[in-house]
């Protein structure tokens, strides 16, 4: 029986990326375990890749004791030499997988100027250019932006930043979108989903549409350093390079940390070598998440706290025009599985301102998701399901 699963749209390095993306992938796993610290038994979807990108875009505009931060929480600086360029390769192995799309959008208040160097580098690592807004139109700004994520996420995130989001003193945004739509290689036969019971984390009982498909599985069964046993089988999408693993605890009412805790990309790496072919029957649930994520305590509890301070970070690879903090970080996902596939959609911003083995595999419980790309172990899209809504 299986309780959690990860779920996780696979990449293996085939353009030399694969020591700047594992850095990528170990810096959001570890700010998805920060994130779910405060909510164990609560539904949480996050996208690592989104998330990293965003703030890779502020490190390229930090300098001194915040480079050194941002570099050191990060385990990783796109102002070395030649990684703006493997930042642009990752974006554009990503964005050549049919059914993804990824852009990445930079809103500067329309009377500061940036400095050429920092605009060289957005274009060199992430292909954009800065797109001038009037933030002493705070109402229209917010709109501007909405804009911009909604066209972005083919409109599954229509509205972003709520009204009054933003204010006159917003001097830049900076902004990743995603949007995934993936058919199963196998789909799930829709007659055979039937209501069970999920066995949620706080202890109740819910009833949820459980799909099933018998088929061929790669599959594995392994054990922490706790020595908690699991297994993960992994589910295709059409084209195989895409693919969703299913991480689950062999007993029951193991919590959904023990896990996130151990996640990495060295981790993950490992599952992919040593899963097995085998048959198996699998049921999981048919569900969509939506999830609202303010990652500035995340990111305060990892050592970046003098970022989101005036008076102690330096952004000033950026501007000299004003003293630049960072205000707030967001993120907006929402996943939907079910028979045919997977779609996904995430939206992340920071904002700168210038003040202060089982015959039949059951998905019945709580379990942790990941999306990843194959050739590139990108980690576009994760979360904890531990409470459906009921049907």
């Amino acid at each position: 029986m299986i309780g959690v699963y990860t779920f996780l749209l696979l990449t293996m390095s085939k353009v030399g990326l694969g020591h700047l993306q594992a850095k990528q992938t170990d810096f959001g796993l570890k700010v998805f375990f920060q994130l779910t610290l405060d909510a164990l038994d609560k539904n949480v979807a996050f996208s690592p890749y989104g998330m990293t990108s965003v703030l890779a875009m502020a490190q390229l505009g930090a300098a001194g004791h915040t480079h050194k931060a941002l570099t050191t929480v990060m385990g990783f600086s796109l102002q070395k030499q030649g990684m703006a360029r493997q930042q642009h390769l990752l974006q554009q192995n990503l964005s050549s997988e049919q059914g993804l799309k990824i852009a990445s959008g930079v809103m500067v208040e329309r009377k500061m100027n940036l400095k050429k160097k920092y605009q060289q580098a957005l274009v060199r690592a992430f292909q954009t250019h800065p797109h001038q807004v009037d933030f002493s139109k705070p109402d229209q700004a917010v709109s501007v932006v909405n804009a911009w994520v909604s066209d972005h996420t083919t409109g599954a995130i229509p509205e972003f930043f709520a009204p009054g989001s933003l204010s006159d003193e917003t001097l830049l945004v900076l902004l990743n979108a995603l949007h995934f739509q993936g058919l199963w290689k196998v789909p799930f036969d829709s007659k055979l989903t039937q209501k069970r019971m999920f066995h949620c984390a706080n202890g109740s009982t819910v009833p949820v549409q459980m799909m099933r498909l018998t088929n061929r599985f790669n599959y594995g069964e392994f054990v922490t350093g706790d020595g908690i046993d699991y297994d993960v089988i992994e589910v295709p999408y059409e084209g195989d390079s895409l693919s969703m693993l299913l991480l689950s605890p062999f007993e029951p009412d193991v919590p959904l940390s023990v896990f996130s805790a151990e996640l990495s990309s060295q981790k993950i790496q490992q599952w992919r070598r040593e899963l097995k072919n085998v048959k198996r029957q699998l049921a999981m649930p048919r569900f969509t998440l939506n999830s609202e994520v303010n990652l500035k305590t995340a990111l305060i509890n990892m050592g970046l706290k003098d970022m989101f301070n005036l008076a102690t970070a330096d952004f000033s690879r950026i501007s000299t025009d004003e003293r630049l903090c960072v205000s707030k970080a967001l993120q907006r996902v929402k996943i939907e599985v079910n028979e045919q596939g997977t779609v996904g959609a995430a939206a992340t911003a920071t904002v700168m301102f210038s003040r202060m083995a089982v015959e039949e595999i059951t998905l019945d419980r709580p379990f942790l998701f990941l999306i990843q790309h194959k050739y590139t172990g990108a980690i576009l899209f994760m979360g904890q399901f531990n409470q459906p809504q009921e049907q």
